[in-house]
């Protein structure tokens, strides 16, 4: 089913299962030869969430390459390299921001991410973690039952990023005075694109001069682009449905022009670099997604690091 403004899911079903089958290809990262990550709490947290497909797959139980197309530029076999260079992105981009003097991170829709607990952290840092409350309450009970402790002075921020999470956020603890490192990881493509916009007002107005932004972007694509991405999610999705995992993923994503994320926080004061997926893979070591001829592809996300520089106009709130 399409997505709609006001729809909800959770970890097993719509887009929150995207966050179970990432969490199921970390899990299968780190049991990898000479693996990029290390999450330990990927499969456990997979398996409380109880997709019989995204456990087995997780498990090692079916292999990514048994279940693909061959013929299809996407491959969920792909997906655990691709993911690891993501979560390692992410990860050296808050460690690395801890080392450097911030001690408030921020976890935009954080899903089954598991960094307050798995990362070692200096003293003073607060994780704040924004999702809504259903999901936040069942990674708590989670963790509390596999005895895990968080690593940091950890802070869910039970709220939908449809609603006032600046306020919720301010209300658990938030200064705004103080630098910030924010991620922005797995999201954007879920969002509608004026409310990628209305996302990064929101935490530019809530940021420091020298705070931290780490996003993952979706390049545009041409109304043709959108038709061979939909089909070819279609066709890579088939093997999956024979498995009881009949979820639609070429539904998911809002479509429509957004904002190229380092254009779009330039004026705002923020100076941005970027790399691409395939840059990623190949720093990394990882064979790159194969590319269909004229198609963007998974390979073309861009992952960016954005400082904030310059001071947002006086008396700027959140939208």
């Amino acid at each position: 089913m399409a997505r709609t403004d006001n729809d909800t899911w959770d970890l097993a079903t719509s887009v929150g299962a995207t966050a179970t089958m990432v969490a199921a290809a970390r899990a299968i990262a780190t049991k990898a030869e000479n693996p990029l990550i290390d999450d330990r709490f990927a499969e456990p947290l997979v398996r409380a969430v109880g997709v019989d497909f995204l456990t087995r797959w997780a498990a090692g139980d079916l292999e990514g390459t048994d279940l693909d197309d061959h013929d299809s530029a996407w491959k969920l076999g792909q997906m655990p390299d691709a993911m690891a260079a993501r979560t390692r992105f992410f990860d050296a981009f808050l460690t690395g921001a801890t080392q450097d003097g911030i001690r408030q991170l921020v976890i935009l829709a954080s899903g089954l991410d598991a960094r307050a607990y798995r990362l070692t952290w200096p003293d003073g840092v607060t994780v704040f973690e924004i999702d809504q409350p259903a999901v936040l309450d069942f990674k708590a009970a989670t963790m509390a039952d596999l005895g895990a402790e968080p690593t940091a002075d950890r802070r869910a921020v039970a709220v939908d990023l449809r609603d006032d999470w600046p306020a919720a956020l301010i209300a658990a603890g938030f200064d705004r005075t103080q630098p910030t490192a924010w991620i922005a990881e797995g999201l954007l493509g879920y969002l509608p694109p004026q409310a990628q916009d209305r996302l990064l007002d929101n935490l530019t107005a809530l940021s420091a001069d020298g705070s931290r932004l780490a996003t993952e972007a979706i390049p545009n694509l041409s109304a043709a682009e959108q038709e061979q991405a939909r089909e070819t999610m279609r066709s890579a999705t088939e093997k999956w449905q024979e498995h009881g995992f009949d979820l639609e993923f070429s539904e998911l994503g809002y479509e429509g022009d957004r904002h190229d994320v380092a254009a779009y926080l330039a004026p705002l004061g923020w100076a941005s670099t970027g790399q691409s997926l395939a840059d990623l893979l190949a720093q990394y070591r990882r064979p790159t997604p194969e590319r269909d001829a004229g198609a963007v592809t998974m390979a073309d996300t861009t992952y960016y690091t954005s400082i904030k520089q310059g001071a947002i106009k006086q008396g700027a709130e959140p939208a």
